[in-house]
């Protein structure tokens, strides 16, 4: 192939949509542009295609920015496993994801232990569960700790026809995911325990795929296999963060995952379908267009924390100091968890942390405020602390 027309064709900012990539190049360009991938690009990973081949990536175009990592492997400062905050955004994001019908409020009253009353919020109780349960990590990924996940975010709650049956990790017939048409039919049934296993093994192998790379694989193919009637989604979410806090990078639970992929829904959706459609003229599964989703739309998206605040930089100082208490440190950290840059009362401060007297929160806000680290705001007869920018 023309060395300047490949190199014009792997600039193109359509490089992973072959449709378009034909109707301006030509379809014979298109073909030795694959060839030439094939021989210089394209990396093999021990993940199959629904015909046993091997799917693949460009791992020249899946890079993920240094400071991004860093950020995820910077130990949090609280006691908790996850940031409150982020757990309630994570629910509230992977339902609406879902298009399952909850509220804010709602999410708040099951994550402060009280009990379920309705369907969506007994899908609340189980996501929370799932968290848990993917935070602790002495939780291995295991095909029995994957099945438990599952049970935990979904299995457990769905309708007759959809549950597993009895003594089956994995479906036991046909499924196909739909939109306006179906557009992906499941991997066949009785290849699932091989291609999961599989799966497992490749999770818990030591190579060198990028952690975040990888996790962005595991999330597109346990979608591309589906190996449940329905719950896919969610797991292969959770899949995602649990394969991150198994690698160590512990602040992952703090930041909200699927709230980032709500605001670009269509664009997690059409790169699944994209991969697919890629696949009908080049039979390669191609996983690059998703990790380049999760690159620029969700890992990109982890700046926009609180962490950033100037504050932090300050409260930091004042720590070194010796200004802060140990108990105002506790305080502090978890109404940075709790409530990020939401407004929160004295009482629901006391409340929610439920290990200080309130006489302690109140000389905890009036400090903070009188140092700079939080502004307070009256709401009729009730003043309200934030965090400051």
């Amino acid at each position: 192939m023309d060395t300047k027309l490949y190199t014009q064709m792997i600039q193109d900012q359509h490089l992973h949509n072959l449709k378009k990539m034909i109707h301006k190049y030509t379809k014979q360009n298109v073909e030795e542009m694959l060839q030439a991938l094939g021989e210089i690009s394209y990396k093999e990973t021990t993940l199959k295609d629904f015909n046993g081949n091997p799917c693949v990536y460009i791992p020249s175009q899946t890079t993920i920015d240094m400071g991004i990592i860093k950020k995820l492997l910077t130990a949090n400062n609280t006691n908790k496993p996850y940031g409150i905050q982020a757990m309630e955004q994570e629910i509230e994001g992977t339902l609406q994801i879902e298009n399952i019908q909850s509220s804010r409020e709602s999410i708040k009253k099951i994550l402060q232990g009280m009990a379920p009353i309705n369907e969506q919020e007994n899908w609340t109780q189980g996501l929370k569960k799932s968290l848990e349960f993917i935070a602790d990590t002495r939780n291995k990924i295991t095909e029995e700790n994957l099945y438990k996940l599952y049970m935990l975010c979904a299995g457990t709650y769905l309708e007759k026809e959809d549950k597993l049956s009895e003594g089956n990790y994995y479906r036991n017939d046909t499924v196909y995911i739909v939109g306006d048409k179906p557009y992906h039919q499941g991997l066949n049934n009785k290849l699932l325990p091989k291609y999961m296993k599989n799966l497992i093994g490749f999770a818990n192998q030591k190579d060198n795929i990028p952690e975040l790379v990888k996790a962005s694989m595991l999330h597109f193919y346990i979608a591309y296999l589906h190996p449940y009637f329905d719950g896919n989604g969610r797991t292969a979410r959770l899949v995602h963060l649990w394969y991150l806090i198994q690698q160590d990078y512990p602040s992952t639970l703090f930041h909200a995952y699927s709230n980032h992929i709500l605001k670009t829904k269509t664009k997690y959706y059409n790169n699944f379908t994209l991969i697919e459609e890629n696949y009908e003229i080049s039979k390669i599964i191609d996983m690059t267009p998703f990790i380049i989703y999760f690159s620029e739309h969700v890992y990109q998206k982890i700046d926009d924390i609180i962490t950033n605040y100037p504050t932090i930089q300050t409260y930091t100082q004042y720590l070194k100091e010796g200004s802060i208490t140990e108990k105002e440190n506790d305080l502090w950290n978890y109404a940075l968890s709790a409530y990020g840059d939401n407004p929160f009362s004295t009482k629901q401060l006391e409340k929610d942390f439920g290990n200080a007297a309130y006489a302690t929160i109140r000389t905890f806000v009036q400090k903070f405020e009188t140092l700079g680290l939080l502004s307070s705001q009256k709401y009729s007869n009730r003043v309200k602390y934030q965090v400051l920018a």
